[in-house]
């Protein structure tokens, strides 16, 4: 009897982590979308599941399947998984589809971001580890790998992306559609489009004394009123910690990927897992973990760790997510991020580091997947209205 509760216990909590795994194009998750057909808990903890997608040739299942084994790596009484695919019938994925378009539906909040844009989240548990010096050259490599990309500096109350992008000016609007129009660059043959408060106060040593409600609004204005046009990515500079903005955020754009910035420091490790934690709790996919300030490689290559070591992997592993790269101190960069020419653009260790951490989010962390190749994307945007069972 005993050992019946609690495989009836594991299978719970294989059902609740599964709830955290969202169809990328969907929107829902697994298990509401009634994508997991079967669950099986073999001997020594072997843990089967058939998942269903909408057709079997759907990219997205690459990250399905990753999320999947990340969330089981915090069961402990799983220690394998493994997955059976399978396609939903033609009376199954219509179901699916009425499902994702009734959960759709129910949103309450409709940004100007278009649905194609990957949007990533870069956040850390506290100020002080370069969160938006690392915003701005992600930013940067992305737009020179040919890409549109969009800036929003949620930072309210610290922001510093202009000045790091080199951009100075007011916002505008635009009389036609009386939307709000972001300053732009040309990076390449790619675009940066950049909203920041720092484009609507008078002066960069002014502050906001605006209590968290009020900042909550302001960063919606920024989704819902600013006219981003077509975007690839959208790459959002967030406020250390997990206050008001931080979770507006998470509510306003529920299909964000979320990447933590901490550095070597176990301290830092520590706070940085709470963002992590908020991100889980309204089911955001963690894409991985950037360590910055990593350590200082003096002219003959020699490293010295001066804030420790550790802490990056230690969180990534924690996480269950990957360690996407290692940032080493480099005073150019402060120097360039005070210019308004990113690093990422230059030579050097931390250069090199910056390129290849924006290499690992297009080709794996968070790539661009064309929504046509999947069927669901075909059938998604049909309205439709349907009863709760």
């Amino acid at each position: 009897m005993e050992s019946l509760h609690s495989e009836v216990e594991t299978h719970e909590k294989i059902i609740n982590q599964l709830r955290g795994v969202v169809d990328p194009e969907l929107g829902s998750d697994i298990v509401d979308l009634g994508m997991v057909k079967d669950v099986l808990i073999k001997n020594e903890g072997h843990l089967h599941l058939t998942i269903a997608l909408t057709t079997s040739g759907c990219p997205l299942r690459a990250q399905i399947q990753k999320d999947v084994h990340a969330k089981m790596r915090s069961i402990v009484e799983i220690n394998r998984v493994t997955i059976d695919w399978t396609e939903l019938s033609d009376d199954e994925r219509a179901k699916t589809m009425d499902r994702a378009r009734f959960n759709l539906s129910k949103e309450e909040i409709a940004t100007q971001i278009p649905k194609s844009t990957k949007s990533i989240m870069i956040a850390s548990g506290k100020g002080g580890v370069g969160k938006s010096s690392v915003t701005a050259n992600l930013a940067t490599g992305l737009a020179a790998r040919g890409l549109t990309v969009g800036v929003l500096d949620a930072d309210i109350w610290g922001f510093s992306i202009p000045q790091m992008l080199g951009f100075e000016g007011r916002l505008a609007g635009n009389e036609e559609t009386q939307k709000i129009v972001p300053l732009e660059k040309r990076i390449g043959d790619g675009t940066l489009k950049v909203v920041s408060m720092g484009f609507l106060v008078d002066e960069n040593k002014s502050s906001l004394n605006w209590r968290g409600l009020i900042l909550n609004r302001a960063v919606r204005h920024f989704l819902e009123d600013v006219e981003w046009g077509d975007l690839d990515y959208l790459v959002i500079d967030m406020p250390p910690g997990t206050g008001d903005v931080q979770m507006g955020l998470a509510k306003m754009l529920p299909r964000s990927d979320m990447i933590v910035v901490t550095t070597p420091s176990k301290t830092v490790q520590t706070v940085a897992s709470r963002v992590a934690s908020m991100a889980q709790s309204y089911y955001l996919r963690i894409a991985g973990v950037i360590e910055n300030m990593t350590s200082f490689i003096n002219e003959d290559g020699k490293k010295y760790e001066i804030f420790g070591s550790g802490g990056g992997a230690q969180l990534a592993e924690e996480l269950g997510v990957p360690l996407l790269g290692s940032i080493p101190i480099d005073p150019i960069v402060s120097q360039s991020s005070d210019n308004g020419s990113p690093i990422v653009l230059e030579d050097g260790h931390a250069s090199e580091a910056l390129n290849a951490i924006v290499d690992e989010i297009i080709h794996s962390a968070v790539p661009r997947i064309n929504p046509v190749d999947c069927t669901a994307h075909n059938t998604l945007e049909t309205p439709v209205s349907i009863k709760n069972d």
